[in-house]
């Protein structure tokens, strides 16, 4: 039986991956989560399993107090002894922000498969975490739809038949607004999202197309291609999940109803395919599909994501550490929706990349960021 760690149990991936795992009869050995010890407790509950780890102390403390018969552990430290523990078999990454870096790292250096769905780890340690996993022979399984649509158009294929990789965007609410329009974006709208219910931040980005932004230099690493070589289009159904375009013209596609139910459970199975617990497909309902060129004007975050990705080195990291920030400071007030990539595009214009030598040096690098975003 595959006995996998979920790290992030209490979001929207980790809750997905929990019912696939339910489904697939898989044990669930470690449950992680930020501070949202009120569902962990229920899971740690229902499953029972070997380690609970919360990053927040003081809630891990709490959840401590709560369950005093399980083994419950906390801070960095803790997230790290949940990632590595021995009778793991597979880890899934889906704890958001930079959090979620320094434990997968310690996995993949401990052996473990990852099922990845954190973004920033390979955003802000992409050529660190490569390195690791290629020297421990680990594998590295994407999560995310896109990325896992282009994982299985790749399947038999040779890599150097690829053309190019596309990555569909749903272009979140805003992809068809003018310019005028964006000014005056309020915090309710950029958080109804059209298509995918997902958490805040990663809303947010989704409305700012830096979702897409952070995916591009993710399938940089995932599948050792060029940047020049990956592409963006807006697919408001959300339906074609990503495209592979190969050198004699075919363009390979992977699709399916918007439910992430289905990437998560091919990571688990992976090489093998189980019986699912999404819907079947409905053509009638889903006749027609459409695809736009994404405006970089209108939304600079793509195109600084594109710039952070061709500069590489420390760029991504911090370029992902402020948009973090300033991701916090829209959804406090503080700034309106439009500054987000304006002043991420000042910030970054001032950062002197420099090549990733430790993640040590990084996570420096991610802080700076994050102090200069909250005071500029």
């Amino acid at each position: 039986m595959k006995k996998i760690a979920v790290l992030g149990s209490t979001g929207s991936i980790g809750t997905n991956t929990l019912e696939v795992a339910a489904h697939l009869g898989y044990e669930v050995s470690v449950l992680a989560a930020h501070s949202n010890i009120d569902l962990l407790e229920t899971q740690a509950k229902q499953l029972r399993p070997k380690c609970i780890a919360v990053f927040d102390k003081d809630k891990g403390r709490e959840l401590q107090r709560r369950l005093p018969d399980m083994n419950v552990v906390f801070g960095l430290e803790g997230l790290i002894e949940a990632a590595t523990l021995p009778e793991v078999d597979f880890v899934v990454s889906a704890i958001v922000g930079a959090a979620g870096i320094v434990p997968t790292l310690k996995a993949i250096e401990a052996g473990k498969t990852i099922g990845l769905a954190n973004k920033e780890v390979l955003i802000a340690a992409g050529e660190l975490v490569m390195g690791a996993a290629k020297k421990q022979g680990v594998q590295i399984l994407p999560i995310d739809s896109e990325h896992s649509a282009i994982f299985q158009c790749l399947q038999g294929e040779c890599p150097t038949t690829v053309k190019r990789l596309i990555l569909t965007a749903s272009g979140g609410p805003f992809w068809s607004h003018s310019k005028e329009r964006l000014q005056t974006i309020t915090r309710e709208e950029a958080l109804n999202h059209p298509t995918w219910k997902m958490g805040k931040k990663i809303t947010i980005d989704s409305s700012t197309l830096m979702n897409k932004g952070l995916e591009v230099i993710e399938a940089k690493f995932l599948f050792h291609t060029p940047i020049e070589k990956i592409d963006v289009v807006i697919h408001p159904q959300s339906i074609v999940h990503s495209f592979v375009e190969y050198v004699d013209g075919s363009l390979i596609s992977q699709m399916g109803v918007h439910d992430m139910r289905v990437p998560i459970q091919y990571a688990l199975t992976y090489p093998e395919r189980k019986k699912g617990i999404a819907p079947c497909f409905d053509f009638q309902r889903w006749s027609k599909l459409e695809f736009f060129t994404p405006d970089l004007e209108k939304f600079p975050c793509l195109r600084l994501a594109y710039e952070a990705a061709k500069v590489g080195g420390t760029l991504p990291c911090f370029m992902n550490g402020a948009n973090e920030a300033l991701v916090d400071q829209f959804l406090a007030g503080k700034i309106g929706w439009i500054e987000i990539g304006q002043k991420l595009e000042t910030l970054m214009e001032a950062h002197k990349a420099y090549p990733q030598e430790s993640l040590e040096a990084l996570l420096e690098v991610d802080k700076e960021a994050r102090n200069l975003a909250t005071t500029l």
